[in-house]
């Protein structure tokens, strides 16, 4: 009998690694896995992503991926990562220092190969629903962590809330997961079905109280106001978003006098800029300036082609006042803090014109109604306005948000679009 069992199990397993049905399964597994740990390790978000990928290659239709390899959703990150390496020919970094700065661009490989499984694979919402409720549970973690600072695993130095990573990460997630939630929280509503209604809205609600309360990056106060605006324009009647904007107004006074954690953040924007242009100290705000200055002038320098991959850090190190002086001129960075400069500084005007290309055509992707394209939308429009503040295309955390986000629910829209094709032309 165990014999028999045995011979069944491994029967089943063979059917299994036969059958391409189940190899895109254990992709969608991976995926999932993938979007669940980002929040929590980069390892194994990279570990799981390069286990999604091997999955796929057992019963990978090769034309056909090689034909949707031709789409601009997909040729235009190619284009960058091969503007990358062709970059290294003509900068003055060393060796290693170009290619380390090849690799932030790697991740934009998987969006092709993302959009190909998910117009194939049904199951996209999964990968969603997991980064959403691995995200409510960091939320759990980040209010015991700062109640209790002693759970945490992220010591070195430790942040208030922040049980694992930084607080621009988790400010980014939470940021992108409460604003995802209005469009299904309006859809239910609509079909009068309260109870799940309210409680998407109490999960998004407890999204903004931590970022109210616990911790929050400013990059996130600035960018969900135009990721609601979006949402609004979109979805809702000018009548609703009338009334909507007064009650968010109204909220976040109320949280501006409750929130003394949220009054200092805000208010550190002025403090920042003024102590950095009475005495060049680099204080947050002054270093971002600085960088931004002295990246303009890189650029002015070579603006076609740019100054080559891995450039950036050797070109600050040339215009750095002496070291040891509390200057904000005195700081030597590889990366400007800002997408389209970190772009434009290597890789000149050609550079940043594939990195607009990619934002436009992403965004051109998402135009249609439904969960799916909301979801696309709201991860580039997310991406695009933080980039004002940070390097985030190149980031690895919020460059996976934006991969993974892009990635399945371009592929869900392109799976939408191929069956109500289908069904065109089947009702002609």
């Amino acid at each position: 009998m165990t014999a028999l069992a045995r011979e069944t199990t491994g029967g089943m397993l063979l059917r299994r690694l036969r059958s391409p049905a189940a190899w895109r399964e254990t992709v969608d597994i991976f995926a999932v896995l993938t979007a669940a740990s980002l929040p929590w390790s980069t390892s194994l978000a990279g570990i799981f992503n390069a286990l999604m990928l091997i999955c796929m290659v057992p019963f990978l239709d090769v034309r056909a991926f090689l034909q949707s390899l031709t789409r601009p959703i997909c040729a235009a990150p190619i284009a960058l990562v091969l503007l990358a390496l062709v970059g290294t020919l003509w900068s003055d970094a060393s060796w290693g220092a170009r290619f380390y700065a090849v690799n932030p661009t790697i991740k934009l490989l998987v969006l092709p190969v993302l959009f190909y499984h998910f117009e194939r694979s049904p199951r996209g919402r999964w990968i969603f629903i997991a980064f959403l409720a691995s995200c409510a549970l960091l939320s759990v973690m980040s209010w015991l962590v700062a109640f209790y600072p002693n759970l945490a695993l992220k010591t070195d130095p430790a942040e208030r809330g922040i049980f694992v990573k930084n607080y621009i990460n988790q400010s980014q997630e939470f940021a992108l997961c409460a604003v995802a939630l209005a469009y299904p929280i309006v859809m239910l509503l609509r079909e009068k079905r309260y109870w799940f209604a309210g409680l998407l809205t109490a999960l998004a609600l407890s999204f903004f109280v931590n970022m109210t309360f616990v911790v929050v990056s400013r990059t996130a106060l600035v960018t969900v106001p135009i990721m609601f605006g979006v949402f609004a324009l979109l979805h809702l009647k000018w009548r609703s978003i009338a009334l909507i904007s007064a009650t968010l107004l109204v909220a976040a006074v109320l949280a501006w006098q409750a929130s003394p954690y949220l009054r200092h953040t805000a208010e550190r924007f002025s403090d920042d800029y003024t102590r950095y242009m009475e005495k060049g100290e680099p204080t947050s705000a002054g270093l971002r300036l600085e960088f931004w200055r002295k990246s303009l002038g890189f650029f002015a320098e070579a603006p076609i082609m740019g100054h080559g991959t891995g450039s950036t850090r050797g070109l600050f190190e040339r215009v750095a006042t002496p070291a040891g002086q509390y200057q904000a001129s005195a700081e030597v960075i590889g990366n400007p803090h800002n997408q389209t400069l970190n772009v434009a500084v290597q890789w000149g005007v050609i550079g940043i014109v594939v990195l607009y290309a990619i934002w436009i055509l992403h965004l051109r992707l998402f135009r249609g109604d439904g969960l799916a394209n909301w979801i696309g939308l709201l991860v580039v429009v997310q991406n695009v306005f933080t980039s004002l503040f940070n390097s985030h295309l190149f980031d690895f955390h919020e460059g996976w948000m934006y991969v993974i986000g892009v990635g399945v629910a371009g592929g869900m829209v392109i799976r939408a679009q191929q069956a109500e094709a289908k069904t065109g032309e089947a009702g002609s």
